[in-house]
């Protein structure tokens, strides 16, 4: 059977170089897109090759950013521009092939495997994709090739800024296997972090090690790093008009010891509330309404829901109507061994809803804004690179 052709198409500094594009007085200087510049607050975004070389990271503090680069030029996000851009890169991949799935704002999966311009191993249809880019948009994408989506998206971070790397069945074990374990998809800090206390540093440990003992340490999400170390991944490359369309969106958590306090249940709340708002995100998606299942010790369970006056995808919104359920439908006090919480009655992402002339919809757009960088910042570099203090060293089991 013939092995399909995956590029994984990853911008390079994406918010950085669009950035670059209508302000010229930063060529040639250190520059960073960051949360707040004004005050000084927040995180980096994105940065430069100038900022990158003075050991500016994406994620870290503003002030820490501007300690190693006194220099450092800072612009604010302008995530319509960016969706822009998006856009058009993903109108230039379709010219290659119909098979194209955007995983992020700055990222896209294709299939060329029976591309009409498939001549060879794929090398060549990525370099000529990096070319019509820089052309006709100005930015530059490095491209990851290979037989599946896994070792494609890897195969994008190999030779950046704006190259292309091969990574063939032949190939593979030379190429990725020497990498530290944390360059592998889906090794985030905390697992990591399990790893080493394991001994695996590299991807080839990892691949190496009995899936019998990733699985018992790590669940099944062990066994699918294990699985994806060695190759074997057949997931497709999903056109977006194609994906199932989905009717709820939720998350729910057994927790370490029962939550009894306020505080408890806040905690546990805003957690569940943070994944469910970034997973209506991914799937383009706003929900009217919230529901929240509340199951005691004894395991009886009830569930309990409130309609939105307007669509949201923001997770403090989520948080808010959430709690006020549960202080409407739970006794104080009364212990609670899980928590779930579900976003119904969903639409696109498209419907903002109705606006009383009360709300001001510039709040909501910046909140909307912080908490998709965040989305970025998580998938890049892992779901615990950034969380609220008050998620720090709990006792609940969250954000492990």
């Amino acid at each position: 059977m013939k092995d399909r052709v995956i590029l994984h198409v990853d911008m390079d500094g994406f918010f950085a170089a669009v950035e670059s594009l209508y302000h010229l007085e930063v060529r040639g200087k250190p520059m960073a897109v960051a949360g707040d510049p004004r005050t000084r607050r927040g995180i980096i975004l994105a940065k430069n090759q100038l900022a990158k070389r003075a050991g500016v990271k994406t994620a870290e503090p503003i002030r820490e950013a501007l300690r190693k680069c006194p220099g450092l030029i800072l612009l604010p996000p302008h995530h319509g521009l960016y969706a822009e851009y998006c856009e058009r890169a993903n109108e230039i991949y379709g010219r290659f092939t119909d098979l194209v799935e955007p995983a992020g704002i700055d990222e896209s999966y294709l299939d060329i495997t029976h591309a009409p311009k498939l001549t060879g191993g794929g090398g060549e249809v990525a370099d000529e994709i990096r070319e019509t880019v820089r052309s006709e948009l100005g930015v530059t994408v490095s491209v990851g090739v290979s037989f599946c989506k896994v070792f494609a998206k890897m195969g994008s971070d190999l030779n950046k800024p704006d190259g292309t790397s091969v990574i063939t069945r032949a190939n593979y074990r030379a190429v990725l296997y020497p990498l530290p374990v944390g360059a592998m998809l889906y090794v985030g800090r905390a697992t990591e972090k399990a790893m080493a206390a394991m001994g695996v540093e590299t991807v080839g440990q990892l691949a190496a090690l009995d899936e019998a003992v990733l699985t018992a340490r790590l669940g099944r999400h062990g066994a699918l790093l294990h699985r994806y170390a060695n190759g074997l991944d057949d997931e497709p490359v999903v056109r977006a008009e194609d994906r199932e369309d989905v009717k709820s969106v939720g998350n729910g958590m057994t927790f370490r010891r029962d939550l009894t306090s306020r505080e408890d249940i806040s905690l546990g709340l805003l957690a569940l509330s943070e994944s469910v708002a970034r997973r209506l995100r991914k799937c383009h998606k706003r929900c009217y309404g919230v529901q929240v299942a509340i199951k005691d010790p004894e395991l009886k369970v009830i569930d309990r829901q409130a309609r939105l006056d307007k669509p949201t995808n923001l997770a403090r919104t989520i948080h808010k109507t959430a709690l006020d359920i549960v202080g409407r439908s739970w006794k104080p006090g009364k212990p609670i061994r899980l928590l779930t919480v579900t976003a119904i009655n969903l639409t696109d992402e498209s419907d903002g809803g109705q606006l009383s002339l009360f709300e001001d919809p510039a709040a909501d757009m910046r909140q909307e804004a912080l908490e998709r960088s965040l989305d970025d910042l998580r998938r890049r570099y892992g779901k615990s690179v950034i969380k609220p203090a008050s998620m720090l060293k709990n006792d609940l089991g969250i954000g492990e």
